[in-house]
Parts: structure tokens; C-alpha cells; sequence
């Protein structure tokens, strides 16, 4: 299976590549354009959020399920 860094590095050179050559025709001059960062942004799947669990004393937040009481100052965690 493909990794997702390897198909976002392949998707972003391809796209510049499409790009620098349609540049290159219409204004007949050599540009190249890196798109990249841009790439994982427009495959971000969307994956369900994980609960966060809060102090209310000091305001300690983890996603964590090993924490059930706060490490700062013992109080439960909501």
C-alpha cells in the first residue's frame, strides 16, 4: 500500500508540472510552481475527533484515557 506522504509528493509534482507547462504555452515563457505543502489539504479525510477531557481547575486537557485524574493538581477530569 501507498503511503499517504508518497502519494501527496507524487500528486504535488504532478500538478506543478501541469501547471508550469500550461504557464509555458500560454505565456511562452519557463515558470515551475511547487503545490506540495497545498496537497493535504484537498485529500484531508474527515476523521472523527477524539474526546477531550479537561481539568476544570487548571484547565489540563488530554485526549489520553490512561489520565482520569489531573497530574497537576489530582482533580477528576471531566
Amino acid at each position: 500500500m501507498v503511503r499517504s506522504r508518497t502519494v501527496t509528493a507524487v500528486v504535488g509534482l504532478v500538478g506543478s508540472l501541469l501547471v508550469s507547462a500550461l504557464l509555458w504555452w500560454y505565456f511562452d515563457t519557463v515558470a515551475f510552481f511547487l503545490f506540495v505543502p497545498f496537497v493535504p489539504f484537498l485529500f484531508r479525510r474527515g476523521e472523527p475527533d477524539e474526546p477531550v477531557r479537561e481539568c476544570p481547575a487548571c484547565g489540563f486537557r488530554t485526549t489520553d484515557d490512561a489520565y482520569e485524574y489531573c497530574p497537576r493538581d489530582g482533580t477528576r477530569l471531566e
